[in-house]
C-alpha cells in the first residue's frame, strides 16, 4: 500500500515521508482552476502554478515577462480548485534575485492573496539571503538548480547542464546548501542521470527532477507538454500521454461542419 494513499491533504512533511517509504512523488503544472480540478481529482501529490505560464498561457518565447500579479492571479485560480495536493507557485523573474527582502515581500503576497502552500525559486547560493529571509517568515520553499530557465539569457541555450565536473560539482554544493537553510524539497532540471541520482541520495529532502533521470524522489512535467496541448516542444525527456492538439483540432473542425451543414443544433437540441 503507498503511503500517497493514506494523506487527505500532501503537506511538506507529507513528501519527507513518501520519500522515507521510497514512494515516487509525481508533481505536474496548472494554471486555471478546470485543469486544476482534473489533475487534483487524479490524486497528483504536488502542483507546481510555474512560471511555465509565461510561455504556455501567455506565449512568451521565455519565463522573464509572467508578472508576480499574472502569477498569484494564476495561483487563486488554482487554489480554488484544489482539495487534497500541495500547491507550490513560482517566484517570478526579478522579484527575489537582487533585494532578499523584496523576495520575502513577493512570497508574502503568494501567500496571502493566492492561499498556496509554498513557493519555489531558482538558484543555489546566490539566492541564499532571499530563501533564508523567507523561511523566517514560515513560508516554505522548495529549491530549483541545473537548467534554471530564469537565466536563459545567461546559459544562452536549453541543453543540458552540469555535465563539467565544475559545474556539477557547484549544484551539489548548492544542493546542500539548500537543504541546510531549510528547503523542504528540490526540482533538478536537465542534467545528467547519474548526478541527478548522487544528489537525491546525499539529501534527506526529496528531489524531483524533469529530465534529471529515474534515480530522484519524484517527476515533474509541464501539464501543456504532457497531455500534448502544446506541439512543437520536443525534449528528450517529456512523455505525452494524450495528443490532446490532433484532438482539439478534430472536434472544433467537426463542429465548424456541423454549424456550416446546419446539422448543429437539430431539433432535440433547441427549446
Amino acid at each position: 500500500m503507498s503511503v500517497h494513499k493514506e494523506f487527505k491533504r500532501i503537506t511538506t512533511h507529507s513528501l519527507l515521508e513518501m520519500k522515507t517509504a521510497g514512494e515516487k512523488i509525481a508533481m505536474l503544472t496548472a494554471y486555471d482552476y478546470s485543469m486544476a480540478k482534473i489533475i487534483d481529482d487524479a490524486q497528483i501529490d504536488i502542483i507546481l502554478v510555474g512560471d511555465s505560464a509565461s510561455n504556455v498561457m501567455a506565449g512568451h518565447e521565455t519565463t522573464l515577462p509572467i508578472t508576480l500579479d499574472q502569477m498569484i492571479y494564476h495561483a487563486q485560480s488554482v487554489i480554488r480548485a484544489i482539495k487534497r495536493c500541495l500547491v507550490v507557485v513560482d517566484l517570478p523573474f526579478g522579484s527575489y534575485q537582487g533585494n532578499s527582502k523584496e523576495a520575502l515581500a513577493a512570497a508574502i503576497r503568494i501567500m496571502k492573496e493566492s492561499g498556496a502552500h509554498a513557493v519555489k525559486l531558482e538558484g543555489g547560493s546566490e539566492v541564499k539571503e532571499s530563501i533564508e529571509r523567507i523561511l523566517s517568515a514560515g513560508i516554505p520553499v522548495m529549491g530549483h538548480l541545473g537548467l534554471t530557465p530564469q537565466s536563459i539569457y545567461k546559459f544562452g541555450t536549453y541543453s543540458v547542464r552540469a555535465k563539467e565536473e565544475a559545474e556539477a560539482n557547484k549544484l551539489k554544493e548548492d544542493a546542500k546548501l539548500l537543504e541546510e537553510l531549510g528547503c523542504f524539497a528540490l526540482v533538478l532540471e536537465k542534467i545528467p542521470a547519474q548526478l541527478g541520482k548522487e544528489v537525491a541520495e546525499s539529501l534527506h529532502i526529496p528531489v524531483i527532477g524533469i529530465g534529471a533521470g529515474q534515480h530522484v524522489d519524484g517527476q515533474v512535467l509541464v501539464m501543456h507538454d504532457m497531455l500534448g496541448i502544446t506541439s512543437e516542444f520536443k525534449p528528450r525527456f517529456l512523455r505525452r500521454y494524450l495528443d490532446l492538439y490532433e484532438e482539439i483540432k478534430g472536434a472544433v473542425g467537426r463542429y465548424i461542419t456541423d454549424v456550416k451543414s446546419k446539422d448543429f443544433p437539430n431539433e432535440k437540441e433547441q427549446y
